[in-house]
């Protein structure tokens, strides 16, 4: 298995329930999710992300303390960290929150968005996305506020445009099995998201996703991932990966920011989290799986990354659901 598509794994991603929103200029909306915004679907969601695909027309995107950018046709902005939010064809209007005027659809299904005062039209499809709790996990530091790209450029092009504009004909006709199939298309849609960024990195990038482009971190990242109960070496994984120890080490630690074993013994433990919120398997077990050579030695680990032992820190995420507050509009100064 790859890094990328374990690290997705343990985050759990959740499929996402997608709206239909159409605004007429001049308008401007405050948008964040919580996760009673997103129905039975994204149950249990410990952290949401939230994205826009601009089917027709175009908008402006802006997140706290940072430059507004312009969306057009065909592009999609994205919120890893569920950042609040303006959207808007004049940002300098006094926003109107999002969940002041989501309704449900009159033919019922999924909910709806109209908006705005009766100029230029700009239709958007919004995407929602469930995961566990991105703390210590490595995507967490490598994905920015926002992202942003061009759903009709690169290698996979033809499908994502036409995998958005399915989604936007599912949430208009209403099918029965519309919230399911939009549901998986979230998480597709989510992952390509990710790739094409990692294409985007400049050469100079550092950071988790930078590495998974350079051929040697790579390698050892993903000897890493699938061997994680291995007792590595970075002398055993240079030979791995072709690369002497010295320069192994140097080059993991400059992209990934920390050296291999370090980061290695990190990712047990967010294996462990995850093992630990979806199964009951005794704790000697799970030491073992993840390489530890007692539970003793698990437990002291565990207790000084999470701050408790992990048979307690199980009991404290019988419900672990989050309940972000919603940004207001003095959030967001005036530029």
């Amino acid at each position: 298995m790859d890094a990328l598509s374990d690290v997705l794994r343990v985050v759990r991603l959740k499929g996402g329930v997608f709206l239909h929103a159409e605004f007429t200029a001049p308008w401007c909306i405050l948008s964040q999710v919580a996760p009673e915004d997103c129905g039975a679907l994204l149950e249990g969601a410990e952290h949401l992300v939230l994205y826009h695909y601009v089917a027709e027309g175009r908008l402006t995107a802006r997140i706290p303390n940072r430059k507004p950018i312009q969306v057009e046709a065909g592009e999609v902005v994205l919120f890893p960290h569920n950042d609040a939010h303006l959207l808007g064809s004049h940002l300098d209007r006094s926003p109107v929150p999002s969940r002041q005027i989501v309704s449900a659809s009159p033919e019922g299904g999924l909910r709806v968005i109209r908006h705005g005062g009766g100029g230029e039209r700009t239709r958007i499809v919004c995407g929602f996305l469930g995961c566990d709790r991105l703390e210590g996990n490595p995507l967490a530091a490598a994905l920015p506020p926002m992202l942003h790209f061009d759903a009709r450029q690169g290698s996979a092009a033809a499908w994502m445009k036409s995998s958005l504009e399915f989604a936007a004909h599912e949430i208009a006709t209403r099918r029965a099995g519309s919230e399911t199939v939009l549901a998986k298309l979230s998480e597709l849609l989510f992952v390509e998201a990710l790739r094409r960024y990692v294409e985007s990195l400049p050469q100079e990038q550092t950071g988790w996703l930078a590495g998974l482009r350079d051929p040697f971190v790579s390698r050892a990242l993903a000897f890493l991932h699938q061997g994680i109960a291995r007792e590595w070496t970075v002398d055993e994984l240079g030979r791995e990966v072709g690369l002497s120890r010295s320069a192994l080490a140097d080059r993991f630690t400059r992209l990934i920011g920390e050296p291999p074993m370090r980061y290695l013994a990190r990712w047990r433990l967010q294996v462990a989290a995850h093992q630990l919120r979806s199964g009951d398997a005794p704790l000697a077990r799970l030491a073992k799986q993840i390489g530890y050579e007692s539970e003793a030695a698990f437990n002291r680990a565990f207790k000084r990354n999470f701050g408790m032992p992990p048979a307690a820190w199980r009991k404290t995420r019988s419900d672990g659901r989050v309940q972000p507050q919603m940004a207001m509009a003095q959030d967001f100064p005036t530029s």
